[in-house]
């Protein structure tokens, strides 16, 4: 028989990365299986044409859409998941976004457990992704007791004249809330150095909050913390009537090997937890593991989201520009009756990725001395018929058609109407390199909800504490469980639910 753990977690990234961590104290054997191995330190990390001209770190291979098109996803394999390359924005779901929202294309469904449930984990997850904020001030802000662990990091000039004029023309810009290990008060000791270099790159000074530095490295520090990289897990087979995982079978460094574990915590991204759950099907599962609700790799959403690119009229000359969120039309700007979404700031263009967004340019340098990078976020709906599947030969196949693209446009007017105020001019280049931008299927960084959580077994696929409904001793710790999107990064709420689920482990495991 297979070597036996108490836990097995697939997959080190936010989810997977976080239980470990929260369960490696307990002294439970705990085997951690990551797909890829640990993301390079070179140089290379902090070089714009490597990472978006060359994509020397993009390791996902092609999936295909619903018209049979190969695409190269946004996904890295990597120790620390995707949230190696996140943009370290952790924001709380707002507290109406756990009920239902109506859009302009639906209805966006209530969760089975509402702010209140989530609110003490968020806390937790704040202060272990070392998140910067300055509570109360973002005006949908949900409610909590308890300030940000750190302080709000501070504009630079050209980004606090920003926030002067937004104010001015009534709107109420914000801090936001960022994952990263700076020390304004200190900066001789601060880890982070304040570059340029954050948003879509991997952090060479280890001073970003990702899963492998706040989670996976601290959990190794317990020897009862095994890890093995290059181990991808290829299927999980169950016993004779189907009810447990009994054999978690990898393929590492060319070689099948088998573990087993009392529980088997899934957390490969919402994408990838489905292909492996389907890709285990069996004579007691034919759909897929935990799919007897039919549900398993529907229900997808990605977000609407723009990276768009303001050209200020005098240079820009900020290096961490990250720091500014507007959320006054979040849920509608009073003239529509439906919700537009989030605006955020981004990392810098520079002159080769300008080079890609505006290939035409005379001088490409120029724009990105001029520019003031945006993120744009609207959320999409739970439909069925957006969906993950695994073709024959394993290849991952998603279709996707995107949801309330009318509030997006107008959020993006939105964001056009202010160019004056925010001192611009009235071009605006779409940045369509950015990671997760405007790029169709490939943008799959917010990927969510293709495994939702709920109390009826026909209408989800997980129990409240995320475990499969069908089996007994299988959970999902990823975005797969979320019921809606939302219109805010979910990176935080995956923190803050792998934390109540591994509370919840623990208890169980005695």
């Amino acid at each position: 028989m297979s070597e036996h753990y108490d836990v097995i977690v697939i997959g080190s990234g936010a989810g997977g990365g976080t239980v470990t961590y929260s369960l490696a104290p307990t002294g439970k054997r705990i085997l951690l299986l990551e797909r890829g191995g640990w993301y390079p330190r070179e140089k290379e990390n902090w070089d714009s044409v490597a990472v978006w001209g060359d994509l020397r770190y993009r390791n996902a291979g092609h999936w295909v859409d619903q018209d049979g098109k190969e695409f190269n996803p946004k996904q890295h394999y990597y120790v620390g998941g995707n949230t190696k390359v996140y943009g370290a924005v952790l924001f709380r779901m707002r507290e109406r976004d756990f009920g239902p929202i109506h859009h302009v294309d639906g209805v966006s469904p209530a969760w089975p457990l509402d702010y209140t449930d989530f609110e003490p984990w968020y806390t937790e997850a704040e202060r272990l992704y070392t998140v910067h904020g300055d509570r109360g001030v973002d005006p949908l802000d949900p409610p909590s007791d308890v300030s940000y662990p750190y302080p709000a990091i501070s504009h630079e000039p050209r980004i606090e004249q920003l926030t002067h004029d937004l104010k001015g023309a009534g709107l109420t810009p914000f801090s936001l809330p960022m994952g990263i290990m700076l020390d304004e008060a200190a900066p001789e000791k601060s880890r982070c150095i304040r570059c340029a270099t954050c948003d879509g790159f991997a952090c060479l000074v280890k001073a970003k909050a990702d899963a492998q530095v706040v989670c996976v490295e601290p959990a190794l520090e317990h020897p009862n913390v095994t890890l093995l990289t290059n181990s991808r897990v290829t299927r999980l087979e169950t016993d004779a009537d189907g009810r447990s995982v009994t054999r978690v079978i990898i393929e590492r460094d060319g070689q099948r090997e088998e573990y087993s574990a009392d529980v088997v915590v899934v957390s490969c991204g919402a994408i990838n937890s489905s292909a492996l759950l389907l890709a285990s099907a069996n004579d007691h599962h034919l759909d897929g593991l935990g799919n007897g609700s039919g549900l398993l790799g529907r229900n997808l959403m990605l977000h609407n989201n723009s990276s768009l690119i303001a050209l200020s009229k005098v240079p820009n000359p900020t290096l961490f520009q990250k720091t500014l969120g507007i959320n006054d039309y979040y849920y509608g700007d009073g003239e529509w009756d439906f919700p537009l979404g989030a605006m955020q700031m981004l990392g810098r263009s520079d002159a080769f990725t300008m080079s890609l967004d505006a290939p035409d340019a005379d001088d490409p340098a120029d724009l990105a001395a001029h520019s003031l990078d945006f993120w744009l976020t609207t959320e999409d709906l739970p439909k069925p018929e957006n969906r993950v599947e695994v073709e024959s030969g394993g290849r991952i196949r998603l279709s996707y058609t995107p949801s309330n693209l009318e509030a997006h446009e107008r959020l993006g007017a939105k964001f056009r109407s202010l160019l004056d105020t925010m001192r611009c001019r009235e071009e605006v280049i779409d940045r369509a390199t950015y990671l997760g931008g405007r790029l169709g299927i490939s943008g799959v960084a917010h990927q969510n909800g293709t495994a939702r959580f709920g109390s009826d077994p026909s209408t989800s696929v997980l129990d409240v504490n995320c475990k499969l409904h069908d089996l007994d001793n299988v959970y999902v710790v990823d975005s797969s469980f979320f019921v809606s999107s939302s219109a805010v990064n979910p990176t935080l709420t995956i923190i803050a639910n792998a934390l109540r689920v591994a509370d919840h482990l623990g208890a169980r495991l005695g």
